[in-house]
């Protein structure tokens, strides 16, 4: 486990998780959102974020969160050692982007970007929640598991497995 991918659908956990990954195993985390966003909140042009992420996967190890760009998100794949796949309820991931909103109301939520509106990610979180059934489904699954023959994959699908998975995999 020394170059893991950490993705699913927004509010769905995987800030949290890569945090504590990142400290359970001294790997570095890199959230996606810090290379894909300027201090303001506006995003890189693709040129700088292509070369970040390059960049990124060519080092020996790291922890990336998040989504981007498919193209960049299937090399990541590729690239990968480790896959974690963070599949929660529809529900629960409007939920928790919804709990994100109101906790963002009086602190900076963890892995945000500096600088960026949570009111509006907020709600672009919103728009990719209902567009997400047309990615993240059942195809996709058989996508990852054909990919997983040489890294190793974990499905997570309650909030109870994503608050166990680091302390279940470390011991």
């Amino acid at each position: 486990m020394k170059r893991i991918a950490v993705f699913g659908k927004p509010g769905s956990g995987k800030s949290t998780l890569s945090k504590r990954l990142a400290s359970a195993t001294g790997i570095p985390l890199h959230p996606l959102d810090s290379i894909a966003f300027k201090k303001n909140g506006d995003r890189v042009d693709r040129k700088t974020y292509d070369e970040a992420h390059k960049t990124l996967l060519s080092s020996d190890s790291w922890i990336i969160d998040g989504l981007g760009p498919i193209d960049s998100f299937n090399e990541r794949l590729k690239v990968a050692d480790t896959l974690i796949y963070i599949d929660l309820p529809y529900v629960v991931s409007y939920w928790l982007v919804t709990k994100r909103l109101l906790k963002g109301l009086f602190v900076k939520p963890e892995g945000w970007p500096e600088g960026s509106s949570i009111l509006k990610g907020t709600v672009e979180s919103y728009r990719t929640l209902k567009l997400c059934p047309r990615f993240w489904n059942d195809d996709f699954v058989q996508h990852l598991e054909k990919l997983s023959n040489d890294k190793s994959l974990y499905v997570i699908r309650s909030v109870s497995e994503l608050n166990r998975f680091v302390s279940k995999r470390m011991k």
